[in-house]
């Protein structure tokens, strides 16, 4: 065996732990298994699950990190790697576990941190909130609202050991924020005191000196604005007050500072900077947060960072769940790591992204449920890696990034989200936070069910992904010029396949519509085919690009099913240039990508403003509307044998089956059969919950 080389080395040079590592390993022919507990202790060996005389389970995955690495140091892994177990427990992670290239597996010898089979396994990036007492500083009280006085509790985090509290800051562009510190409890993020409890105040009139006009929308871009009734003369003396708003479009939110509340003229000035980068306009909307007076409903929560005192109004008695505050960033890091699995954990309550994993190659993350992050579940970036069974909710951001491939190359990374269920997400930076986003070349994401969240469910960039067999339900309910996939602005990003989906279910912001596949701006290429659409208005939306193929499709109840418009000969003409930039900025006449993308080769002759090359073929479109095909775009779109207003004889539309009868017209046309059978999730070993049950979100 690889560490039979330890006979070879002194014991005063090993020490006691790495003698009992080798003496597992030569015993050992199918590889090593290291204990962890939370009763651990990481002096000992770590080779027994449990305490048997002097020597158990260590206590931190830290320290078999380190037992690995002295393994490897002394002769090498052993044939069949090295599995960490953890038992049920929670791990508090005062710091993340960091990983290096040095803490890699190999093909034969493989490295797996795991829950042992059955177990619970809590890796916490926050602290336990304990000492709870009753509000009884008359200051604090006043400022209560009556129903609250009695209810809110407090604990004093600076005499807990928390010294970081974090600061409460403006988001520094629109999209992007950070909340800090946030509260858990039973497991589901609490509010930080709002007013309204839900939904937003719309401004009445916006002011300023320096005027805003976007294609006739008009503004201000000063941050000054009124308000009606009298609720804001309550936040006087407040610290820190700040709004989340949607202040110039609804794709665009920003969390801005208050700099001053004027109750004479009933006006609100914002802090100068940062300010939004549209401005801000009339009948556009907000909610203020950050507020003690407004701690008026159970579940909410406030933090008098100065004093360390955090209040809070349980949802029910305290001691029916734990109240969980986010402290670390992070809880594993990864960089040039190979061949490694975490697989069965539950990761949870961090102020930033779950798992960090930077150019990794054949790493994987398995059954894993990822919760209550303070930004992304999981960033993911190298090759032949993914996340495969998880389920990833309440995030403050999205689901999962990946990154990979070489664009000039166009050499595929292999990167891959399958099998996944990834909800209630963008809970803090709402807009353009997807649940999974790709960047790079070749990379898939599959068998996902995607549900519940305000904005698109799929972002992507680059060249030659796959999205196949994925479930998208109860999206983009917070936004409207948003899609359910979403991609733009560039003619070369080319070679993407949308296949075997079902969307269904999507609705816009207060119903007013949204898009279902989103190419926008002009982007190209993309072949949209054998997919279910379902109540999704704008359900295939192609902006002015070229050479796109929408075949073999079922629409129903979409309005319209199909639009297309020529923006860049209109509203969009300053993007000519661009186009030809972005264009230029691949090697496009040049192999691979002359013999892969021929059609760019002739993209800049004639008028490429003019959307031109774009297929539309043997679709079925049933209730709704099909087309909505602005008139100077319709030369570019090529639409043929679609079935339209016909009955498609579904086998029951009604049960959502829209399986074909064999006697469907749509057969004589070439419409070939849709595997329905295997769109989303499925059973499977490394599924972190089955079954898995969703409710579709009604129409508002």
């Amino acid at each position: 065996m690889s560490c039979s080389t330890f006979r070879h080395l002194h014991s005063a040079t090993l020490g006691r732990a790495a003698l009992a590592l080798w003496g597992a390993c030569v015993m050992s022919a199918v590889g090593l298994d290291l204990y962890v507990a939370p009763g651990g202790n990481d002096a000992q060996s770590g080779l027994a699950p449990t305490v048997r005389g002097t020597d158990g389970p260590l206590a931190t995955l830290t320290a078999a990190r380190d037992r690995i690495r002295t393994l490897k140091a002394a002769g090498g892994l052993p044939e069949g790697g090295v599995t960490v177990w953890l038992s049920a427990g929670i791990y508090e992670l005062a710091a993340p576990l960091q990983l290096t290239a040095a803490d890699s597996g190999t093909p034969t010898a493989p490295i797996t941190y795991r829950a042992a089979d059955g177990a619970t396994v809590r890796l916490l990036g926050g602290k336990v909130v304990t000492g709870w007492q009753a509000v009884t500083d008359p200051a604090v009280l006043a400022k209560l609202d009556a129903a609250a006085r009695g209810q809110v509790m407090q604990a004093d985090l600076t005499a807990q050991g928390v010294t970081d509290l974090g600061a409460m800051l403006p988001g520094p562009r629109w999209g992007a924020s950070s909340p800090g510190l946030e509260v858990f409890f039973a497991d589901q993020p609490m509010t930080l005191a709002r007013w309204p409890n839900q939904g937003y105040i719309t401004i009445p009139e916006v002011f300023g000196t320096r005027p805003q006009d976007i294609r006739g929308t008009k503004g201000f871009m000063d941050g000054i604005f009124s308000y009606a009734g009298e609720r804001p003369a309550r936040w006087l003396g407040e610290k820190d007050i700040m709004l989340h708003g949607y202040w110039f479009w609804d794709w665009a939110d920003q969390r801005l500072r208050v700099q001053t509340i004027d109750t004479t003229t009933r006006r609100i000035t914002l802090d100068p900077q940062p300010q939004h980068d549209f401005g801000f306009r009339k009948d556009m909307y907000y909610y203020a947060y950050n507020l003690l007076p407004e701690l008026d409903q159970p579940g909410e929560w406030y933090l008098d960072r100065e004093h360390g005192v955090l209040y809070f109004w349980p949802p029910a008695a305290l001691a029916s769940g734990e109240v969980m505050i986010s402290v670390a960033p992070t809880l594993v890091e990864m960089k040039d790591v190979a061949h490694v699995t975490i697989r069965g954990l539950t990761c949870e309550c961090t102020r930033g992204t779950a798992l960090s994993l930077d150019n990794v190659s054949q790493v994987s993350v398995a059954a894993c449920v990822i919760r209550n992050t303070g930004a992304w579940g999981i960033s993911l970036s190298g090759k032949e890696s993914g996340v495969s069974g998880c389920d990833l909710y309440n995030l403050a951001e999205g689901g999962v990034a990946l990154a990979g491939g070489d664009r000039r190359t166009l050499a595929p990374a292999g990167l891959y989200v399958d099998n996944c269920h990834l909800f209630r997400f963008g809970r803090w930076n709402p807009i353009c936070k997807p649940g999974v986003q790709v960047d790079g070349v070749g990379n898939r994401v599959t068998h996902n069910l995607i549900n519940d969240a305000p904005h698109m469910a799929v972002m992507w960039s680059g060249n030659d992904h796959l999205f196949e067999f994925n479930e998208f339900h109860s999206v983009v309910h917070g936004a409207n010029d948003a899609g359910i996939m979403y991609a733009g602005y560039n003619p070369a990003m080319r070679g993407h396949v949308i296949r075997y989906n079902y969307f269904h279910h999507v609705y816009g912001f207060q119903d007013k519509g949204c898009n279902g596949v989103y190419l926008d701006d002009m982007f190209c290429s993309a072949t949209i085919y054998g997919n279910i659409f379902y109540k999704v208005p704008r359900a295939a939306f192609i902006g002015g690009g070229h050479d796109n193929v929408v075949e073999n499709n079922v629409f129903v109840d979409c309005a319209p099913a199909l639009h297309v418009d020529a923006r860049m000969l209109g509203w969009a003409a300053a993007s000519v240039p661009i186009m030809k930039q972005r264009l230029e900025e691949v090697p496009y006449t040049e192999e691979p990508w002359r013999s892969r993308y021929p059609q760019l080769l002739t993209y800049l002759e004639g008028n490429y403003a003019e959307p031109r090359g774009n297929l539309v073929a043997r679709n079925i479109c049933w209730g709704g509307r099909w087309d909505e095909i602005e008139a100077k775009a319709r030369p570019g779109v090529t639409l043929t044998d679609n079935l339209l207003d016909t009955d498609p004889k579904f086998v029951d539309a009604a049960q959502g089956d829209f399986r074909l009868q064999p006697d469907s017209p749509a057969f004589k046309l070439g419409f070939k059969p849709i595997p329905i059978a295997q769109i989303g999730l499925y059973a499977d070993p490394l599924r972190a919950s089955w079954p898995v049950v969703t409710t579709v979100r009604p129409p508002r």
